[in-house]
């Protein structure tokens, strides 16, 4: 069983301060950094671009792992690439060729990932999984921070977990979405290696960080 992966979203983070809020996250147990980007276009929020990225990554030892929900999103992946991003997560909505986009990243020498919204179906990506490095299943519609976890898509966890089993395959499982201390342990019992969560990190026992890593890694 793959070691429980906690990646905290700056999206609850305290925007006047980020460089200090990661370094935050970092002492407090952090295993990456997950950025959200969006272009109020793919979804209804604008957030932060490559050069704020480029910033904070000078604060950070540790993986950002930088979700673009941004169509079309192809012709933006270099960009993320070279301001400092370690894992590039797409959406196969947003690009006109997955396999072209998934290339791209690979040959920015950038971890490869795929994200499913809770409608999308896990059949778009059987032919793609050996080139996959991580999986993220949105439990919640993408586009806020704090909304309420979706428990039907662990099924798409569970089927994802028995086709990585028997094609052999090594890719992480990660889920984000109104994740906290009770439906974490749903999330890893059905299969999920890297837990997203933000207000629960930023929020619980009074902003308290490093137990609130603690308590979704033991889930």
């Amino acid at each position: 069983m793959k070691k429980i992966q906690i990646s905290p979203s700056i999206l609850s983070a305290d925007f006047s301060q980020l460089g200090k809020e990661i370094k935050r996250l970092e002492e407090g147990g952090a295993d990456m950094i997950h950025v959200d980007v969006m272009d109020g276009h793919f979804v209804p929020n604008l957030t932060i671009g490559p050069p704020v990225i480029k910033s904070l990554k000078k604060h950070s030892s540790i993986l950002f792992d930088v979700h673009l929900m941004i169509s079309p999103v192809h012709k933006y992946i270099e960009a993320y690439a070279n301001a400092g991003a370690d894992i590039i997560t797409i959406h196969p909505e947003a690009t006109d060729n997955m396999d072209l986009s998934i290339t791209k990243i690979q040959e920015l020498n950038k971890k490869v990932g795929v994200s499913l919204n809770p409608e999308t179906k896990v059949d778009v990506l059987i032919d793609h999984l050996n080139k996959i490095d991580l999986v993220l299943i949105m439990s919640v519609n993408p586009g806020f921070g704090g909304q309420k976890f979706m428990p039907e898509v662990l099924s798409k966890i569970k089927q994802l977990k028995k086709i990585q089993t028997e094609k052999n395959l090594n890719f992480d499982i990660e889920i984000d979405g109104g994740i906290n201390f009770d439906n974490s342990k749903d999330a890893i019992k059905a299969g999920a290696n890297i837990l997203v969560s933000g207000t629960t990190i930023f929020k619980s026992n009074n902003g308290d960080i490093k137990k609130n890593i603690e308590l979704l890694k033991s889930s």
